[in-house]
């Protein structure tokens, strides 16, 4: 079962139940999820509440290849010791849902995975996005920028892997000329 949504050039969001062929088109993004997901029959859960000004909501996860459940050992201390406005969660494996200050959500993002690595000698390399290619609006705090932090931790965290450092990718980006 498929869901899809598209922003229009109206400002409209059109959803589609790719199995049923429902389709609905409403100036109001979550009034199109709530209706697609009744339709798929799915429960639907509304978004919490918006974080205050300043701060921003984010999800940390270690997503090495090698990363342990939710009460895997090495996550022991920082279960027990989160961050500021983290909290423990059980994503299939060890997660931080974040409400976390900052300028913006990358630099709240680099802020705490910076205190974790600190404290707790942990790099939490991903934001949990499952399907990073879709790509929804332009809201530089939102969910385009939970896309943008997300690809930039998994792809350090790869490329440290393959023995890259920061100096080829920092080169790799200069030579791209789009930062």
């Amino acid at each position: 079962m498929g869901l899809s949504f598209h922003r229009n050039d109206d400002g409209t969001v059109t959803g589609r139940n790719e199995d049923t062929g429902f389709t609905v088109t409403l100036a109001e993004e979550e009034e199109v999820k709530r209706q697609l997901y009744e339709d798929a029959g799915w429960e639907y859960t509304p978004p919490p509440p918006p974080v205050p000004p300043g701060f921003h909501r984010f999800c940390l996860m270690d997503d090495s290849f090698d990363a342990g459940g939710f009460q895997d050992v090495r996550y022991a201390a920082l279960r027990a010791h989160p961050p500021e406005g983290c909290v423990p969660a059980d994503r299939g494996g060890f997660a931080l849902e974040c409400e976390r200050p900052g300028r913006s959500l990358l630099d709240a993002v680099a802020g705490t995975i910076a205190e974790i690595r600190r404290e707790h000698g942990l790099v939490m390399n991903s934001l949990g996005i499952e399907k990073p290619q879709e790509w929804l609006g332009d809201d530089r705090n939102g969910h385009p920028a939970q896309v943008v932090a997300h690809l930039l931790l998994t792809a350090a965290h790869r490329a440290s892997l393959l023995g890259y450092g920061r100096k080829d990718l920092v080169r790799l980006l200069d030579a791209a000329g789009v930062v």
